[in-house]
């Protein structure tokens, strides 16, 4: 005859197998999730119950997955959206003042600079404020989803916008970029060790900002968000 299954373990596989976030931030909310059934079950068991039925009463008290897992997902949404917040609050700001400071250990002789279009240093400029900007959106964000998140009624929509701006801000940049790069010339301080090795880290940066920006709209889908509804409504049903 087979072994009776564990409530707790079942509960905890349910919870797991319906949730979509950051892995860590994942495996925390189930860790605790856990933790917490396994005092209730023991508190339950030191009254005189069995330990199955302890767990069993643990497990009723906690809720129903379709019950509790709505606002378990939002708190994975919540996560990636800070994740990404602090991501382009310490990369953006710095990654500009190193370009810029760049230019001024390896300046273009005036030669090269006397040619350059009359949009040039007017483009330059929109870029680094831009990225400035995007540095300080990260910051006010991280904000909003830490000390201001008992005023929003759906933070989720902050991870959502994050994951946004990144996808459509990032084509943009990258062809300023580009038309910058197109009008430098032979001198251009990408050939020199420091301009390729801080290339390469704006590439890798790029990346992982492009990542984290999926992620965000991947865990504030309305597949994602409504799952767990979709499920608590079944369960009424």
């Amino acid at each position: 005859m087979m072994p009776e299954a564990d409530p707790i373990d079942e509960y905890v596989t349910a919870l797991r197998s319906t949730l979509r976030g950051p892995g860590g931030t994942k495996r925390d909310l189930i860790a605790e999730a856990r933790d917490g059934l396994l005092d209730a079950a023991d508190a339950y068991q030191s009254e005189g119950f069995t330990r199955a039925e302890a767990e069993r009463l643990a497990v009723e008290d906690f809720g129903r997955v379709p019950e509790v897992a709505p606002e378990f997902q939002r708190e994975l949404a919540v996560g990636q959206g800070r994740r990404t917040a602090l991501l382009l609050f310490l990369s953006v700001p710095p990654m500009t003042l190193m370009w810029n400071l760049m230019w001024k250990i390896f300046p273009e002789p005036p030669s090269v600079m006397a040619v350059k279009p009359a949009w040039f240093g007017v483009l330059a400029r929109v870029v680094d404020y831009s990225q400035l900007l995007t540095g300080v959106v990260g910051a006010l964000a991280l904000l909003a989803l830490g000390r201001g998140l008992r005023r929003l009624h759906r933070p989720a929509l902050i991870t959502r916008a994050l994951g946004l701006l990144v996808w459509l801000g990032m084509p943009v940049l990258v062809a300023m970029c580009a038309a910058l790069s197109l009008t430098r010339g032979t001198s251009d301080i990408a050939d020199e060790w420091p301009g390729i090795a801080l290339t390469i880290v704006s590439y890798a940066i790029w990346l992982w900002q492009l990542r984290s920006a999926t992620l965000c709209l991947r865990f504030t889908s309305p597949a994602a968000l409504s799952a767990a509804d979709q499920a608590r409504s079944r369960s009424y049903v």
